[in-house]
């Protein structure tokens, strides 16, 4: 088979699944493979909010144009980065197995999220995580933080933040587990939709690296991110509107739970509800159609008002 070229974001995170991804094709193929790096608009605007940008797909526009013109052959994605709309001639032939899904907290000199003093200010880009962070603790200051995991740390270490909430999964890629201040429960800070799991972009027609690609895939996940993001389809949110889901497979069934949550973080709907993991779509949308009765649709116009 003939070398492949991968594209990734240049963050040191990217580039950790990029090599990943690297290593596990020699491991089932012997192929060879070289990492691609592209810039994208979501890393070349790193000082602007995520709603200010448009925050739909603006960390993997540029890795798909350079998979429809044939410079890559393949491109690594973080899912929760991945809109739910995907161009007619591309396609995802492999998820990988999904790491953990839980959000945690690197805070200096080791706090909790409730022993943080009132007013302690913390960060983080994800609307989805300020909202929740303000659902659980009103009294702290919760700040709109851009900026690649390691920037993101340096905020704590010199003190700028009190604390920064990140995936950590993020985390135990880059081997950085040990500055984990406290693992946040989903019950708490509900995960991204596709947190911790990983996918691999290629084109439609491209038969060869789709199947060689076929051979990372893990079913589970698949189903598990289906699930998910049949219900943010069915909500029609991105990837900066507060939605939280988490899929999982138990004593083969699918559980999804997940949540909506107002800017402000005093309006909270949580709904979940179980299948077989061959009706994950129709989970995902089930679920969501139970948020919006509960209230959720209030909570995504009162969003929409604000921003149009």
């Amino acid at each position: 088979m003939r070398p492949v070229r991968i594209g990734s974001r240049g963050s040191l995170l990217a580039k950790w699944q990029a090599e990943f991804v690297r290593k596990q094709l020699f491991h089932v193929t012997d192929v060879e493979a070289e990492i691609v790096l592209i810039k994208t608009s979501g890393d070349k605007l790193q000082h602007a909010s995520l709603t200010q940008i448009g925050g739909k797909g603006i960390f993997i526009k540029e890795l798909e144009e350079a998979l429809l013109e044939g410079t890559i052959d393949l491109a690594v994605h973080s899912v929760k980065d991945i809109p739910t709309d995907t161009p007619p001639r591309l396609f995802f032939p492999a998820v990988c197995r999904r790491e953990d899904v839980r959000d945690c907290l690197v805070a200096s000199g080791g706090a909790t999220l409730q022993s943080l003093r009132k007013g302690a200010r913390v960060g983080t880009s994800s609307l989805r995580r300020q909202a929740q962070l303000r659902h659980a603790r009103p009294d702290l200051d919760v700040r709109d933080l851009r900026g690649n995991v390691d920037t993101r740390l340096r905020k704590v270490e010199s003190g700028e933040y009190d604390a920064v909430v990140v995936a950590k999964a993020g985390l135990d890629r880059l081997g950085w587990s040990q500055r984990i201040s406290e693992i946040l429960s989903p019950d708490v800070c509900m995960p991204a939709v596709g947190q911790g799991a990983i996918a691999i972009e290629a084109r439609a027609a491209d038969a060869e690296i789709g199947a060689v690609l076929g051979k990372l895939d893990h079913s589970e996940t698949r189903n598990a991110v289906i699930a998910e993001r049949a219900l943010l389809a069915e909500l029609q949110g991105g990837c900066q509107v507060p939605i939280g889901a988490w899929a999982r497979l138990e004593k083969q069934e699918m559980i999804l739970e997940a949540c909506v949550v107002s800017l402000d973080g005093a309006e909270y709907v949580r709904e979940g509800a179980t299948a077989s993991p061959e009706q994950c779509a129709e989970l995902g949308k089930y679920v969501a159609r139970r948020l919006l009765e509960a209230g959720a649709s209030h909570i995504l116009e009162q969003m929409g008002r604000q921003r149009g």
